[in-house]
């Protein structure tokens, strides 16, 4: 039997055995995936034992991402620009190899959910300065926008993460986030605003230009008030579910060898794990 797992602490809340176990059975795998509860101070040592545990490798989530930098015997580039590790492979010789998959999630889901849209149509405005922020980020100057500007409520956190890039991302403080619109290609939502529980995001959609895409990486609800208003005046949307389940796609391959596939399916069975 081929096992792997997710780490995090808490755990108990992820998505990631639901989905991967959906794709077991599909594909008929002998394998299993199951959720690892691990405290920070316990993560270096679990980390090393993978193999001994006969694991092939493990998902990160909160907060070991940016921590399993450093216990890498090997990063993948997008684990380095982004700063965080959210899939670790175990090597034959027992070594580990760290990789981030955030931004090719976020990018999978454009293209699956906006095929008309490309990265290179005009501007992008990413609201949030976070991990998920610098992944998207990650993503869209790798497929080619043209400039990015973000807008956090934090003006520190903004112009820390617009180094990342200083040519092509322009930092805009908050209060400039509606003017920021005009123009632009793309709008993404990567902060909390929105979500379950949380403050909704006051933002006034008037600048945005009616053929451009609108994002959230929120999944819970699904349909965002973001995405509401979006849609109600016409915008092309891409609900936050996606995401989640393109970014499984490349440690499922490189532990059970198969790259599977987001079909209607696997949506259906995850929604009843987010409800």
């Amino acid at each position: 039997m081929i096992r792997a797992g997710v780490m995090g602490w808490p755990v108990g809340h992820s998505l990631s055995p639901l989905l991967h176990g959906y794709w077991l059975a599909h594909h008929g795998i002998d394998g299993d995936y199951r959720a690892l509860a691990v405290a920070p101070e316990a993560l270096a040592q679990r980390l090393a034992g993978l193999a001994d545990e006969g694991l092939r490798g493990v998902n990160l989530t909160l907060p070991h991402k940016p921590a399993a930098l450093a216990m890498m015997a090997s990063l993948s580039p997008a684990a380095r620009a982004i700063g965080a590790v959210n899939t670790v492979v175990v090597g034959a010789d027992g070594s580990l190899a760290g990789d981030n998959t955030d931004a090719f999630g976020f990018m999978e889901n454009l293209r699956a959910g906006a095929p008309h849209w490309s990265a290179g149509l005009g501007p992008a405005v990413v609201l949030g300065a976070g991990g998920a922020a610098r992944a998207v980020c990650h993503g869209l100057l790798e497929a080619g926008a043209p400039e990015l500007r973000l807008i956090n409520r934090t003006m520190a956190r903004t112009e820390a993460l617009a180094a990342m890039d200083a040519a092509r991302i322009t930092p805009r403080p908050w209060a400039e986030r509606a003017e920021a619109l005009a123009g632009a290609a793309l709008l993404v939502n990567t902060s909390t605003l929105g979500m379950a529980g949380q403050a909704a995001l006051d933002l006034d959609l008037a600048a945005l230009p009616p053929e451009a895409l609108v994002a959230d990486i929120v999944y819970a609800p699904l349909e965002t008030p973001l995405l509401a208003a979006a849609a109600r005046r016409g915008n092309a949307v891409v609900d936050g579910l996606g995401m989640l389940l393109h970014q499984a796609r490349p440690g499922f391959a490189a532990w059970f060898g198969v790259m599977p596939e987001v079909t209607a399916g696997l949506r259906a069975h995850v929604l009843v794990g987010t409800s």
